[in-house]
Order: structure tokens, then C-alpha cells, then sequence
């Protein structure tokens, strides 16, 4: 029986929990058959991983797309090309995602809803899992869209959701809206109804009404700090409710362009548990920069960030856990770096199971192993076999 020992799990930042040290065992085909806490002072035999993280693979909330495809333009046509993306976010070490889809007219979105839903049928073992769709939009504050075409935005009811998800609602994860719309209301009470979490983005809402909005039953805040009011030490905004409500998931984008790298650690010490990363990676995910299309604009994309003509940040093209590098080097806290696109995400989807509990089972192929470089502040990941 082989021993992994001397190894750290993630936990969020201020986690006084979790132990430092774990070992674990693992059967004849490198599948984890238990994972114990290391007693002060042990000295169990086995291969040393020197203080290195263990943890499960990424999940990405928030991704629209990748290889040229944007989720919203989906045919049957694309599936080839979509089951390669899947396979390259593996390799880039995301187990699963939410498809984004963007607003955009009823019809492309319906016919992207079924071509994800044949495309699921085609998964296999160590290929990227899609999940249900998150729907950015279309009932989103017209003052608030970013990059959200105006003409595809619409005033939220509940005649308008169903025109649009009917027959899809198992299919369908997360949905975001602006909470402030006339008749938000009753489309946030259906979503949790459906078992859709209901997400605050590209929003005007200020403190009292995100306050409202999470009291109705909003979970999380779409790409914090962006598309909504900032915080402002009078006008504490959406983000400043979340940190105080204390259950609400702040997604977030940790490329150090959507939101300044001190913001961000700030935002992960006043939530720690609550901090999710997203990619938010566009349709030039996996190409090369420089000049691309998106349905009839251009993208600009330069340091793995897409900007409209005008300069409006449209998202990234960086991979999810690139977002645990950087924050990491900007916090020096790698353990709730890599928390926050391993665990976190799962906990946004309702896993309540502990790091330790879900590495039961896994084959050691599927898991990631993440080695901190202090004296250049660098965190990188590779596959724990």
C-alpha cells in the first residue's frame, strides 16, 4: 500500500481548523483510500511532499467560452470543437464549468441550451464536465451592462424567464440579474424554486437593495466590484452588504485588471469563506492575442484581458487557476488561494463535504498537487500523478 505524507489541504484564509499536516493511503490503482491528520511529531513512512497542497480540481463558475467558440453562438456543427475546449480545460486542471451564456435573443440562446445538453452526453473520464448553464443576463440594469448588448436586455418577469428556460430548467445552474428591476422579485422567488442560484450582477443596487435582494434569496455576487457599485466607506454598495451578510459567495476575478490586486486581497480578508474565482475567460481562451471577433463587435485582448473598442472590460482569457497564482502572490497565502477555485466553487454548487472527505475514492490522476515558491512569491500547480 503506497503513503503520501507531509501534505497541506486548502482551507480559507483565517481557517484555524484544519490541521497543517495530512498522509493519506492509496489502493494498487492510485485511488486515495483514506486521508488522516499527521500527530505533531509523527513519523509516518511513505513519500514525503514536504509541506506541498493537495486538492481536488477546479470548478469554474464563470466561463463564456474558449478556442474561438462563444457559448452563446453554439450550432451542432461546434460540439467537435466544444469537446476539445473540455479537453484543454482539463489539462489546464478545471474538472467542471458553468457555460456562460450572455445576453442574447431567445432563439440563440434556446439553441445553445440543447447543443450543451447533446454535448453532455459525449462526456468521458478526464475530460472537462459541463454543468448547468449560468445565465448572465438578459434582466441585467441597461447603466450597469458592460459589455452586454443593450437590445438583448429585457425587463425581468416570469412569462420572460420561461420563454426562455422552459424545458432547460434542470439544466440550468446559476442565473444572473440586476435584484433592483421591477419584477426581479418573482423571478429570484421561481430561480430558487428551480434550485437556480440566483446571482446580483451588472446591477445598480446600493446596500439597502442588495440587502433586500439577499434577504429574497441572491447567493452571490457575479464578478465583484464590476458591473455594480463600489465600496465606499458612505455607500457600502453590494460587495459591503455581502462581506456583512456573511453567506453570500463574491465571485471575482482575480486577473489584477478587473479588480486591483489590493482590493482583492482586502476582499479576502474580510470574506474568506465567501471569495470565489472565476476565470470569466471569453472565446480567445486557449488562442493567441491580438484582434478577435465577438457575435458582431471586436475584441481586443492584450495580458489575458478582452476589451470592446471603446475600452469597456468585456473579461479575460486567463485560465481559472492562474487566478489562484496571482492572488496568491498577491496575499502570500497559497492555501486559501487554491481554496478559492477548488472548494469554494463546490460549496457555491451545495457540496458540504471537507476537503479531506471529498478526496475519498479519487484517483490520484484527477487531483492536483501545488508547491509554494516563497522566495519569488510564485504557486504552481501539476497533476498529483
Amino acid at each position: 500500500m503506497r503513503r503520501l505524507t507531509n501534505f497541506r489541504l486548502p482551507k480559507p484564509l483565517n481557517d484555524s481548523v484544519n490541521t497543517n499536516l495530512w498522509w493519506l493511503a492509496l489502493d494498487d490503482h492510485d485511488r486515495v483510500l483514506s486521508v488522516q491528520p499527521m500527530a505533531n511529531g509523527s513519523a509516518i513512512s511513505g513519500e514525503n511532499w514536504n509541506g506541498d497542497w493537495l486538492s481536488p480540481m477546479g470548478i469554474d463558475l464563470q466561463i463564456n467560452g474558449g478556442l474561438g467558440l462563444a457559448f452563446p453562438e453554439l450550432t451542432t456543427q461546434n460540439i467537435p470543437l466544444l469537446l476539445k475546449l473540455l479537453d484543454q480545460l482539463w489539462q489546464d486542471g478545471v474538472q467542471a464549468i458553468c457555460p456562460t451564456l450572455v445576453s442574447c435573443g431567445v432563439a440563440p440562446l434556446r439553441q445553445s441550451l440543447a447543443v450543451l445538453r447533446s454535448a453532455r452526453g459525449a462526456h468521458r473520464l478526464q475530460r472537462c464536465e459541463l454543468l448547468g448553464a449560468h445565465l448572465e443576463g438578459p434582466f441585467l440594469s441597461k447603466a450597469r451592462r458592460g459589455a452586454h448588448p443593450q437590445e438583448h436586455l429585457c425587463t425581468p418577469s416570469l412569462k420572460a424567464l420561461e420563454e426562455r428556460i422552459s424545458g432547460f430548467e434542470s439544466e440550468i445552474t446559476l442565473m444572473t440579474l440586476a435584484p433592483e428591476l421591477p419584477g426581479a422579485s418573482e423571478v429570484i422567488e421561481q430561480l430558487r424554486a428551480l434550485g437556480i442560484v440566483a446571482c446580483l450582477g451588472h446591477s445598480a443596487a446600493d446596500a439597502e437593495g442588495s440587502a433586500l435582494a439577499f434577504n429574497q434569496g441572491v447567493e452571490m455576487l457575479t464578478h465583484s466590484f464590476n458591473a455594480m457599485p463600489g465600496l465606499h466607506h458612505r455607500a457600502p454598495g453590494p460587495v459591503g452588504q455581502a462581506c456583512r451578510h456573511g453567506q453570500i459567495a463574491l465571485g471575482l476575478i482575480a486577473d489584477g485588471i478587473h479588480v486591483d490586486p489590493t482590493m482583492a486581497v482586502l476582499l479576502q480578508q474580510l470574506a474568506p469563506e465567501q471569495l470565489v474565482l472565476v476565470s470569466d475567460s471569453l472565446a480567445p481562451y486557449g488562442m493567441q492575442e491580438g484582434n478577435h471577433h465577438w457575435d458582431e463587435r471586436v475584441l481586443l485582448v492584450k495580458d489575458g484581458t478582452c476589451r470592446l473598442k471603446d475600452g469597456t472590460l468585456a473579461g479575460s482569457t486567463l485560465p481559472l487557476l492562474e487566478g489562484s497564482r496571482r492572488l496568491a502572490c498577491w496575499s502570500g497565502e497559497p492555501a486559501a488561494a487554491i481554496w478559492a477555485t477548488t472548494m469554494a466553487p463546490r460549496r457555491v454548487l451545495g457540496e458540504s463535504h471537507s476537503v479531506h472527505e471529498l478526496l475519498i475514492n479519487q484517483p490520484l490522476t484527477d487531483l492536483l498537487r501545488w508547491q509554494w515558491k516563497a522566495d519569488t512569491a510564485d504557486l504552481i500547480f501539476k497533476r498529483a500523478a
